[in-house]
């Protein structure tokens, strides 16, 4: 399971500094003065390959009224979710009974709690985290978040590594193909899932919101076993009030990572609106296979059915790899035809590739369009492995990757996709570069000579090179 991180402490401590730092992005507003984060505020973020939500919190003061404690109360929430609670404190600052009164609450909630001193840039560390040891907290960790320092230990610390959070998930709770129905409230999620099972197995009522929690439910169909993973709507972040709801969001992430296939249910009432785009990006974050659900087709005029269908094709051109099927959930046409998309999902995401296969697409790749020249070099692109499935990984290993353009790198994806016939998967690339044996030599050519090699590199000449003379054996 995904790992839910909370961020609490006194105002202007630096908990939207961190959270940047960890989800690597610039979503909390960061000023120097407090209180700027009154509500919450999740983002994804990823280190060593194991993916976690980060939740920034507005400030505790123990104030007890006004918007100080609603801010209190919505961190209250955000330590309730999560599964790893993180305080952070002033260094420069020092101890504050402020501090103190947070370090007790969170004691009561009995929740997993670790002490991070922040700011302790330019100060000696042992001397900015010694106040805080009278807090009672078994672990401590001292970080500079505005110079990004410390926050890889702290992260390596906490986090359960790839392989022991993989262990754990094939534990299998949850057997066969594992299908995660998502989308905004009320588009027919539940009557989808009802149909897909062949009874009444979620409730289903025409309002928004029924769902409140991540279902899951093992079946099996043709001799095949699944489990559906029907998950409450996600609403844009303005219309997001309720905490259950809030509370749902999360669960919604989590049941993305738990499954293999993620069948995004969209409105054809409604057409596609910005939100579907949002959850189409979560699933392909997690880099999990997609497939397109376009419901309530029935009874629609046929004007209006090509209207949604060019905004489908003009606003997911992006999305070529993954079906799309225009169904009626209520009525049940079209839905069977999905396990079709689903069975083939499933297959190219855990697919296994051998080393010679995946070289030998990149040697023809290469072939018929070479990368480009860099500082007049050409990029060398040697051998590729698999590294991983769901998603399916290709490591490509070679000289000057790092300079390997993204166009260049859509042509590869495009064509290993087409070459492998891989079907509704997000396909990940890692480029590795090999060490230049000759890094760190010190050049022996006088100044003349480096001018005219870098003529030239520059002009695309290959420099002449130059060969030893042999030395002649005596008696000879």
């Amino acid at each position: 399971m995904t790992p839910v991180i909370a961020l609490v402490g006194r105002p202007n401590v630096g908990k939207s500094t961190l959270f940047n730092q960890m989800t690597r992005s610039r979503d909390a507003l960061v000023a120097d003065f407090p209180g700027l984060t009154r509500d919450r505020k999740y983002g994804e973020g990823q280190y060593e390959g194991q993916r976690f939500i980060a939740i920034d919190t507005g400030g505790l003061t123990g104030d007890g009224a006004g918007l100080d404690a609603e801010m209190a109360r919505q961190s209250l929430l955000a330590i309730e979710e999560a599964d790893i609670v993180l305080f952070l404190v002033d260094g420069r600052a020092g101890l504050t009974a402020g501090d103190e009164l947070i370090a007790a609450q969170l004691r009561r909630s009995g929740k997993s709690a670790h002490l991070v001193v922040n700011k302790t840039d330019g100060m000696d560390p042992d001397v900015a985290t010694s106040d805080f040891f009278s807090l009672g907290f078994d672990s401590v960790y001292q970080i500079a978040a505005s110079h990004n320092r410390g926050i890889r230990s702290l992260l390596e610390a906490l986090l359960p590594s790839a392989d022991e959070m993989e262990a754990q998930d094939r534990a299998d709770r949850y057997p066969g193909i594992r299908i995660g129905i998502v989308g905004r409230p009320n588009v027919g999620k539940s009557t989808l899932v009802n149909r897909m099972l062949g009874e009444e197995r979620v409730v289903v009522y025409d309002m928004p919101g029924t769902t409140r929690d991540s279902i899951y439910i093992p079946y099996e169909r043709q001799g095949q076993t699944y489990t559906l993973i029907d998950t409450a709507g996600v609403r844009r972040r303005k219309h997001v009030k309720e905490t259950v709801e809030k509370f749902s969001i999360i669960k919604t992430l989590k049941a993305i990572d738990d499954a293999h296939v993620v069948i995004l249910v969209i409105d054809a009432r409604e057409g596609l609106v910005d939100q579907d785009l949002h959850l189409i990006g979560f699933v392909l974050d997690a880099g999990r296979s997609l497939v397109v659900a376009v419901n309530k087709w029935d009874g629609m005029d046929p004007e209006d059915r090509a209207r949604v269908k060019e905004q489908v094709r003009r606003r997911l051109d992006f999305l070529d790899y993954a079906d799309k099927h225009y169904i009626s959930a209520l009525h049940g046409s079209g839905v069977g035809v999905m396990y079709e998309s689903v069975n083939e999902c499933y297959e190219s995401s855990m697919a296994k590739w051998p080393t010679n296969r995946l070289t030998m697409i990149l040697e023809d790749a290469v072939a018929q369009h070479q990368p480009p020249l860099v500082n007049g070099r050409r990029i060398k692109l040697r051998y590729a492995h698999q590294g991983g499935s769901n998603p399916p990984v290709v490591v490509v290993h070679g000289n000057q990757t790092d300079s390997l353009q993204g166009d260049y790198k859509r042509y590869l994806e495009n064509t290993f996709r087409r070459v492998l016939k891989v079907k509704g998967a997000p396909i990940r690339f890692e480029f590795r570069s090999s060490e230049n044996p000759f890094a760190g030599r010190v050049s022996r050519l006088t100044p003349r000579q480096k001018v005219k090699k870098d003529q030239d590199l520059k002009e695309g000449r290959r420099p002449k090179s130059r060969k030893p003379r042999m030395k002649s054996k005596k008696g000879h």
